[in-house]
C-alpha cells in the first residue's frame, strides 16, 4: 500500500467545496483545510504509483476550484 499526502492550492472561496468532494473519494483516508501556502491537505492510500497518478489526474484535478497540487509520497512503513 502506498500513502501519499496531496497538498492542494485552491481558488478563493472554494476550499470547503473541494474538501467535500475529496471526502467522497474512497482512497482518501483524511482531508483537512489548513493554513499556509496550501489550502487543503489530504492523505490517500492506493495499491501502486500508477493508481496514485491516475487518481490525482482523473479525480482530484477535475474538482472545481483546484489550482494546483503537489503529491508527497511517504516512504515509511
Amino acid at each position: 500500500m502506498i500513502r501519499a499526502y496531496i497538498l492542494i492550492e485552491a481558488s478563493v472561496g472554494k476550499g470547503n467545496s473541494i474538501l467535500q468532494a475529496l471526502r467522497k473519494i474512497p482512497q482518501i483516508v483524511r482531508a483537512d483545510r489548513v493554513t499556509g501556502p496550501y489550502d487543503v491537505v489530504c492523505v490517500m492510500e492506493v495499491e501502486d504509483l500508477d493508481k496514485l497518478g491516475n487518481l490525482v489526474r482523473d479525480q482530484i484535478h477535475t474538482i472545481d476550484g483546484i489550482i494546483r497540487t503537489m503529491s508527497c509520497v511517504s516512504f515509511s512503513q
